[in-house]
């Protein structure tokens, strides 16, 4: 208690002429029965890990060092940063603290030494000075994460008890065999493809999965980005634990953050009671964020205080609601880094979410993957609709060729909806042709004509090397967008939620892109409905 007293108070003091006085955690408001509940390993587990501790200011190391030791950890200290490394270098180490600052080096130039020397150790960098570049910067030079100064012995606790919870799953992933009842998920479940670029994705979320790694997933809409992370944490040990899903796009900032964070009785008009939120549901498992880059700025500040301390509290609250241990996947059909450039979405954030990118390709680039997928499809809705029916329909040579002529604008979602809306109509044993299969608009056509007339409308000037490739691939589809969305729209007459279904995807993502590429509904509409 008295080197939990000291700790708070040194740092306090030792920050506040360095930046703003930063709200910190203390024990009292963290309920111990919460605590207990959410303890991230065992005291067996912790007592097994080697700690090192590297700070010049001589009442935060021994503070930091008792609080941890009192934890049950092993903690070896060092006032430079030549000192710790020597350490390092001599005796292994699972988790490392390193001060920004130090009088012989910095934080930052220490991490590459610290890392050759113990590399599948986690790094925590402690900064006086949590601006957003020197975070972003300390994690890109590989910092696990980062300890903002002034800091609380919980807080403390939290993190560094993070930290040992990813050293345990890392450790049991490497000493576990990949069969048996308590093996990752089969590979049966993976999804389906064989191309190139999926097949890559596929790899890496096989990879990431046993870990404790965020992992942002980007892709147009539909490509089945909630897929990947459904495949993540199936492979992960949280799988035993709910992956709840929640979508940034489709509820507004009031809204979302009581379902995120939950709200206390009278937090709002007809908040009657005291509701848990979805980071609470979470507790154990998998938070998927879809359509992060649409989450409000105010929320993703919010979010990352939860990301860094696992702390939740509700809308109204005055108090620490709950300590959480949630892993995250976010998503989004924008380019994040882009996002990032343009003040939509929030660096530090970014980079604590984005540890693994995973890329998906959109339908479109996967020729190989489609005949896979209809078929697939095929057999799945005809189980579902038809139950005891065993003459499936197949599809013809014809209908495979159309599927494959097609753009898919809505991606897998689009072929999955095609799929089941010819074996509805079809009876026993009937062959699919091309003409049952619905394939929206003629900007979707990948014919020779259309793709000829497509290539003719969207080539460069008079040099077609005048742009860089991503230049002119980006410049390309967003003609195609409009284009698409202009005859999506007018074949819909100007009806949002039939347009919205004819491509497959919801209405809010319809009106988001109408909006980027400044396209009004009744300008478009045939009767101006």
């Amino acid at each position: 208690m008295v080197a939990s007293m000291a700790l708070a108070t040194h740092c306090c003091a030792s920050a506040t002429h360095l930046i703003p006085r930063i709200q910190t955690l203390t024990a009292s408001s963290v309920p111990d029965s919460t605590r207990d509940e959410n303890s991230l390993v065992s005291a067996e587990f912790r007592a097994s890990l080697n700690l090192l501790l590297i700070d010049d200011e001589r009442t935060l190391r021994e503070s930091c060092k008792s609080i941890l030791e009192g934890l049950g950890y092993r903690v070896d200290a060092a006032a430079r940063g030549e000192d710790g490394l020597k350490l390092a270098q001599r005796r292994s180490y699972d988790i490392i603290l390193v001060d920004l600052y130090l009088p012989d080096t910095t934080g930052i130039d220490l991490l590459e030494p610290l890392l050759a020397a113990r590399p599948d150790a986690l790094i925590i960098v402690m900064t006086g000075n949590p601006s957003v570049a020197t975070n972003v910067e300390a994690l890109r030079a590989g910092a696990w994460d980062y300890l903002p100064k002034p800091f609380s012995a919980t807080h403390l606790e939290i993190l560094v008890g993070r930290a040992a919870h990813a050293v345990m799953v890392a450790k049991e992933s490497d000493s576990s065999p990949r069969e048996g009842a308590a093996a990752l998920a089969d590979e049966a479940d993976a999804p389906i493809g064989v191309s190139p670029g999926f097949v890559r994705c596929i790899e890496l979320a096989r990879k990431v999965g046993p870990t404790d790694a965020s992992v942002f997933i980007t892709g147009e809409t539909g490509a089945g980005k909630e897929i990947i992370a459904q495949y993540i944490h199936k492979r992960s040990r949280r799988r035993a634990r709910p992956m709840v899903a929640v979508n940034c796009a489709a509820l507004p900032e009031g809204l979302l953050e009581s379902e995120m964070f939950g709200h206390v009785k009278g937090a709002f008009t007809g908040a009657v009671r005291d509701k848990a939120g979805l980071l609470e549901t979470a507790n154990g498992g998998t938070l998927f964020l879809d359509e992060l880059t649409e989450m409000p700025k105010s929320l993703q500040a919010k979010l990352l205080r939860v990301i860094q301390d696992g702390v939740v509290r509700r809308v109204g609250s005055n108090t620490t609601s709950a300590v959480v241990n949630v892993r995250f996947i976010a998503a989004s059909n924008r380019d994040a880094e882009k996002a990032v450039a343009e003040n939509v979405l929030r660096e530090d954030l970014y980079y604590r979410l984005c540890v693994v990118p995973i890329r998906l390709p959109a339908l479109r680039d996967r020729q190989e993957d489609i005949q896979l997928l209809a078929e697939h499809f095929m057999r799945s809705y005809w189980r579902q609709h038809r139950g005891g029916e065993t003459r499936m329909p197949r599809l013809t040579d014809g209908a495979v060729q159309a599927l494959k002529q097609y753009a898919w604008p809505g991606n897998v979602r689009e072929l999955q909806n095609a799929i089941e809306h010819a074996v509805v109509l079809l009876d026993p044993g009937q062959a699919i042709e091309a003409q049952d299969i619905p394939l929206h608009g003629a900007g979707g056509r990948l014919d020779a004509g259309a793709g000829a007339a497509a290539a003719q409308g969207f080539s460069t000037a008079a040099d077609p090397l005048s742009e860089s490739y991503h230049t002119a691939r980006e410049r390309v589809i967003a003609e195609f967008e409009r284009q698409y969305l202009t005859e999506l729209v007018r074949a819909a007459d100007g009806n949002m939620s039939k347009a919205a279904r004819l491509a497959g995807v919801d209405r809010t993502t319809l009106y988001r892109l109408m909006e980027r590429h400044g396209l009004r509904r009744d300008a478009m509409a045939v009767n101006g409905s």
